[in-house]
């Protein structure tokens, strides 16, 4: 039989966090800062959607190079690239849409083809798409460049719902309820839990995405008209909260 240690040198951490509850709960929490902060720079700040967009994918940039840099499991790391995404997610999915003038419809289609391309050649390169198989710096990168593009085809969703005349809170209850199935499937059937788990992912950003713009947007449109800068605050220190004092840990899976 294989020795404690033979096990232990056959083991490798992953660099991302145990998928429970906790994790769903900050993503959502994180997918709705995204919203609420995006739009307090490119529209607070009056910065627009073209400088917004370089002052996220800056600290996207940043961010993410040190989280793959890392050695270990780093919670206040991990969320800092995770926030990263959804704000840059919200102002390129804005400055496709509104910007360059292609639509909800137009800059959804683009996206989710995007991200389709960005499975696709992860599971050829690589074999899986599985978040139990996050520990090398290659599939980290794919890993990273999949949520930038479903944290961005997610706001893009969002908008479009709650544009169509459904409005932010019944949008957020649409995609709540989206959710909701997904979670039957998982407790329910054997669907593969790697594609329920991009399932849910996609899903929380279009969530954050009508729950942030219920928050901050003017009452006669249908929203809570919190400045955007308050929300954003609130959000922050929830998440931080959450972190400190919500357990989270890396998981443990078998060695390539």
């Amino acid at each position: 039989m294989p020795t404690l240690t033979e096990n232990l040198l056959d083991t490798k951490q992953s660099k991302v966090p145990e998928v429970t509850l906790v994790f769903w709960i900050i993503k959502i929490a994180a997918t709705t800062l995204g919203e609420t902060g995006g739009d307090a720079v490119t529209m607070s700040m009056n910065l627009g959607y073209l400088v917004g967009t370089a002052i996220f994918a800056l600290i996207f940039v940043v961010a993410v190079s040190a989280q793959i840099a890392s050695k270990r499991f780093h919670p206040f790391l991990y969320w800092a690239v995770i926030v990263a995404t959804t704000t840059l997610g919200t102002t390129l999915a804005d400055f496709a849409d509104r910007s360059l003038g292609i639509g909800y419809a137009g800059g959804s289609i683009l996206l989710f083809a995007l991200l389709m391309s960005s499975l696709g050649i992860w599971y050829f390169s690589l074999g899986s798409v599985s978040v139990e198989s996050i520990t090398s710096p290659k599939q980290e990168a794919f890993y990273w460049a999949t949520i930038m593009f479903s944290q961005t085809l997610g706001t893009a969703l969002g908008d479009w719902v709650a544009d169509s005349g459904l409005g932010y809170g019944r949008g957020a209850l649409v995609f709540g309820a989206c959710l909701g199935v997904v979670a039957v499937l998982y407790f329910r059937t054997q669907i593969s839990r790697t594609v329920l788990f991009w399932a849910a992912f996609i899903l929380t950003r279009p969530l954050g995405a009508t729950v942030g713009d219920f928050l901050d947007k003017p009452r006669i449109n249908g929203g809570m008209e919190w400045s955007r800068y308050t929300a954003s605050a609130v959000l922050a220190a929830f998440i931080i909260l959450c972190i400190l004092f919500l357990p989270q840990k890396a998981g443990n899976h078998p060695a390539n």
